[in-house]
């Protein structure tokens, strides 16, 4: 099948494309470029623009319109960024999915799977949370999630649209086959963070926040190898009606958490990455940065009810990847 993919030259969704191209099916890539690579588009149906055009959306599927369902990955993610530029999140990530939204239900292509994130969880005790946990989101990032998935749910319930939200945790690695990974030139992701460390692109690592109350006093995440979330959007398009049908038929709209259903501290994760490089790194201690939280890992259940998904590749997989992308992907990303 063929499958529109919003923010296709991204670090996620040409990850996405990859998987799709791998199990037989046909990415369709919207991309404006801000952030996404356009090496990541080569050899692949590639539309350069913005998800709020609704002229280009129309012609993207009037030339293909056997598109079966859309993957929206399209949007900014680093979280102080958006502390310092609210506006711009909010312009980027929710006017327009908006406007993308209403142009997918005008045009009768109602199919949605759509990129969520876990920051938008409130921090509950044990710092595992179900799709029914309480919600805070800490950041303008996180709040641009939030009012994406209600606009999302609310087309649901007012026009003939289906939506899936795939609440993201901690994206870690890279492709496993080198197509693309981490493609900002300075990454904001922790592990990216590590690997530039590594590479000697920064002297010290900085664990930001040491006082949060979990077991060690940093963070806690649910680090799942990008692959593995790439897989779960396989899983969500081909079995997208079944999904509604498991639920009973009585709704269109659905969330699905997408982790490994393990915390792990940042300190652990360091420790893990000195384990996969052999040697140690320079780290250093800050304090949080603006919208930083405790965080939260993942009760994955209703991924693998759903979805028949879990994810299967370790952490250190991940940081194998992540290093084998860093030392290459200076060949394949040409950086001005």
């Amino acid at each position: 099948m063929k499958v529109l993919v919003t923010g296709g030259a991204g670090y996620i969704g040409s990850t996405i494309c990859s998987a799709l191209e791998d199990y037989g099916h046909t990415p369709v890539i919207l991309d404006s470029l801000v952030t996404g690579r356009e090496e990541f588009t080569r050899g692949r149906i590639f539309y350069r623009g913005d998800i709020a055009d609704a002229a280009l959306v129309e012609r993207v599927f009037r030339e293909h319109p056997d598109i079966y369902a859309t993957i929206h990955c399209a949007a900014l993610i680093v979280v102080p960024e958006s502390v310092e530029k609210p506006y711009e999140y909010y312009t980027e990530n929710v006017c327009k999915s908006l406007a993308l939204f209403h142009t997918l239900n005008r045009l009768g292509y109602g199919r949605v799977v759509f990129s969520s994130s876990a920051s938008i969880y409130d921090v509950v005790p044990g710092f595992m949370v179900t799709e029914e946990s309480p919600l805070k989101p800490g950041s303008p990032y996180a709040r641009t999630k939030y009012m994406m998935e209600m606009i999302l749910k609310d087309f649901c319930t007012a026009y003939p649209m289906k939506g899936i939200a795939l609440r993201y945790f901690n994206p870690i690695g890279a492709d496993p086959k080198m197509r693309s990974g981490i493609h900002v030139k300075e990454p904001s992701h922790v592990l990216g963070k590590l690997v530039d460390t590594a590479l000697g692109k920064l002297p010290c690592f900085e664990i930001t926040g040491t006082t949060w109350p979990t077991r060690d006093g940093t963070g806690i995440r649910d680090y799942i190898h990008v692959w593995d979330l790439a897989l779960a959007h396989i899983q969500a398009v081909e079995q997208f009606e079944q999904v509604f049908e498991r639920l009973g038929g009585q709704t269109r709209y659905a969330v699905i958490n997408l982790g490994t259903g393990r915390g792990v501290t940042v300190r652990e994760l360091v420790t893990a990455f000195e384990k996969v490089y052999g040697k140690e790194i320079c780290k250093v201690e800050r304090p949080p940065r603006p919208g930083d939280v405790a965080g939260a890992y993942a009760n994955a259940d209703t991924a693998r009810r759903l979805l028949g998904w879990e994810a299967r590749l370790p952490i250190e997989q991940g940081i194998a990847d992540a290093l084998r992308w860093g030392e290459i992907r200076h060949t394949i990303l040409k950086y001005d």
